[in-house]
């Protein structure tokens, strides 16, 4: 199994900055690419941003510019800095990551919790 467990989020100011931290822990042999999604109340998860093992990065055209992920991948964590933040950001933020289990080498594909990130007008 594979655990994903964010911190970070909260409540500010539009026009302020969070970071969004993610720690996956379990019995993988190697995590490919990770990533936060958002879900806003009514509405479906979205990509928000994703980066691979090598550092390429993805970002939803909507954070482009505002929002940085980074990952270390001796550590196995990634997080996410959102400047300039606007209302419309909020949402419950989860973390994924895809990689492979150890030992059996299956493909997995975890999600954290969620942490809420509230940006008031």
């Amino acid at each position: 199994q594979v655990q994903l467990v964010e911190s970070g989020g909260g409540l500010v100011q539009a026009g302020g900055s969070l970071r969004l931290s993610c720690a996956a822990s379990g019995s993988f042999f190697s995590i490919n690419t990770m990533g936060w999604y958002r879900q806003a109340p009514g509405k479906q998860r979205q990509l928000v941003a994703t980066i691979t093992s090598d550092g390429n990065t993805n970002y939803t055209d909507s954070v482009k510019g505002r929002f940085t992920i980074s990952r270390h991948n001796a550590k196995n964590t990634a997080s996410l800095q959102m400047n300039s933040l606007k209302p419309e950001d909020t949402a419950v933020y989860y973390c994924n990551a895809d990689g492979i289990y150890f030992g059996s080498s299956l493909p997995f594909r975890g999600w954290g919790q969620g942490t809420q990130v509230t940006v008031s007008s």
